[in-house]
């Protein structure tokens, strides 16, 4: 399954492509407008601090995670395997068009790919941000392995973790269905100067939202 989250990772697909990409009816992302409202499980995060390892993939910065980071919802058990980030933010909520998103992505012991998305609006500097530009490779050629500097996605989850729910897709050709994504309710800020820094290294890299084709979006209470 390596190939789906690394195709969650690059340029989504932006010209005329046979496949999902143009007739599949659960595609991400979307702009999150009407919701149904359920008393959702709660998102049980046991991120661990763990080695950098990070990597320029041509398209975004990606960190890469080994066994032990879970997330816990309801009965069904996932484990983190990478994050990385967009600009823009792909996902909308009713109409707000974010300038980043960081996307971790998670794979269930059956299988099951999921995507946590956490959004950003501009304000504050970000911690976490402000730790992994500096560590950037300089060009595209693999993971670069700091064993002395420990990360933890953690640091990437907002103080509320209420959110949206829904069915959706890689966001890269062949935009294969099946992926579950959460989208985060509450963003976190970037500085202007981080964002401007980011996006003079990487081109945007998110796709167009889609059309919803009567899903429900679940929201948390």
């Amino acid at each position: 399954m390596k190939h789906i989250f690394a195709a969650l990772a690059v340029l989504a697909c932006t010209t005329a492509s046979a496949g999902l990409c143009e007739s599949g009816r659960h595609q991400s992302p979307i702009d999150i407008g009407v919701t149904s409202r359920q008393a959702l499980p709660a998102l049980e995060f046991n991120y661990l601090n763990a080695p950098l390892k990070l990597a320029d993939d041509g398209h975004t910065v990606r960190v890469r995670f080994g066994k032990g980071s879970t997330l816990q919802i309801g009965k069904e058990r996932y484990t983190l395997q990478q994050f990385h980030f967009h600009t823009p933010g792909g996902d909308k909520i009713a109409g707000e068009n974010f300038p980043m998103a960081a996307h971790l992505l998670h794979k269930s012991q059956s299988g099951q790919l999921l995507a946590v998305v956490v959004l950003f609006r501009t304000g504050q500097e970000n911690p976490l941000l402000k730790r992994l530009m500096p560590l950037i490779p300089a060009r595209a050629d693999g993971d670069h392995s700091h064993p002395d500097v420990a990360v933890n996605a953690s640091t990437l989850l907002p103080a509320t973790l209420s959110y949206f729910r829904y069915a959706g897709s890689v966001t890269a050709a062949p935009c294969t269905e099946g992926v579950e994504w959460i989208v985060m309710k509450q963003p976190l800020q970037l500085s202007a100067d981080q964002l401007t820094h980011y996006r003079q290294r990487f081109a945007d890299n998110a796709r167009g939202v889609q059309p919803l084709h009567q899903r429900t979006v679940l929201e948390s209470q």
